[in-house]
């Protein structure tokens, strides 16, 4: 269910004495030539910090920030800072990938760039993003970020962001806002907008409902929705409404299951072709207020209920 995304993975080069993270399977940075994972990557193993399962939690847009890690090509969101921005940062921007698979990048202007589809190093998303964020602030104009671990005494996103901040993605089309001088874009950049752009489903996130992305492939189109609620509490309210009939968004969509990503619970539905974001905004307000009712509800299961439960738990699967 989630989209493909581009593989544009430059060769890491070293920095400040740290082997960067790469592919197991992949040269080690370190010039040994030994795969990554016979050398380097095998102490980096076993300092994987334990999984965090939803490293999201307490920021604004929780939803927002797992649906641009998983399941979004493109989109860019303005971050506030909790402290001011450095002298010669005028903004700080996520996107859902930058060039060459950059972690980060500082631009020419000095402001900064986050990717956040990258892999991580450690347990913690939120943690290494941190730690990119504080070194990509601090990094000369016109270069990128490397990967690294964190350290595990080091800040997470929650500690760094604005507590107050809107989240508000903006989601693109393709890659184009990585290069505002397209005519200056070094032949890899250009080269790897051109991967990217490829490889990008057409996506449009739904303005009445939090979190719900439309999206277009070329049998059918989905609308994936990142809910916040408990996950049991949200299938037994899913089974519900499956059990009455009213878990479609209108003629033709179906519920088809959901999927888990970093602690919450995405449910999917297909659409049929031709069936455009705004054809299905007014079906997903609906379906929320419907939602709302079969939440607050505390009964226990009927039997054609605990059937239907069923099945949308033997089609969930985990993402993260």
């Amino acid at each position: 269910m989630a989209k493909k995304r581009p593989q544009t993975k430059a060769k890491p080069q070293l920095q400040d004495g740290q082997i960067p993270v790469v592919g197991a399977r992949e040269p080690c940075p370190c010039g040994s030539g030994r795969r990554y994972k016979a050398c380097h990557g095998r102490a980096a193993a076993h300092a994987v910090t334990e999984l965090v399962q939803r490293p999201f939690e307490g920021l604004p847009g929780e939803g927002d920030w797992i649906a641009l890690r998983e399941l979004v090509p493109a989109a860019t969101v303005e971050l506030k800072l909790r402290e001011s921005l450095p002298e010669g940062v005028p903004s700080v921007t996520l996107a859902t990938v930058l060039p060459m698979a950059w972690p980060a990048l500082r631009r020419d202007d000095g402001s900064v760039l986050i990717g956040l589809q990258n892999d991580t190093a450690s347990g913690d998303i939120s943690r290494d993003l941190a730690d990119t964020l504080q070194r990509a602030l601090t990094a000369q104009p016109g270069t990128p970020v490397q990967g690294r671990r964190a350290p595990a005494d080091g800040p997470r996103l929650q500690d760094l962001l604005d507590p107050e901040g809107a989240f508000e993605p903006v989601v693109h089309s393709g890659f184009e806002f990585w290069v505002p001088d397209s005519e200056n874009a070094t032949p890899e950049v250009a080269a790897s907008l051109e991967r990217a752009n490829a490889a990008a489903i057409p996506t449009v996130k739904l303005a009445g409902v939090d979190a719900a992305y439309w999206c277009e492939t070329p049998d059918k189109n989905h609308l994936r929705w990142v809910m916040p609620h408990p996950e049991e509490q949200l299938l037994d309210a899913l089974a519900r409404l499956h059990a009455a009939g009213q878990s479609s968004l209108g003629e033709g969509t179906r519920l088809v299951g959901s999927f888990r990503a970093h602690g919450l619970t995405v449910p999917v539905w297909d659409l049929p072709t031709g069936v455009t974001a705004e054809d299905i905004e007014k079906p997903a307000s609906e379906f929320a207020e419907r939602l709302a009712t079969a939440l607050a509800t505390d009964a226990p299961l009927t039997p054609d209920e605990r059937r239907a439960r069923g099945g949308l738990t033997n089609r969930q699967v985990t993402l993260s």
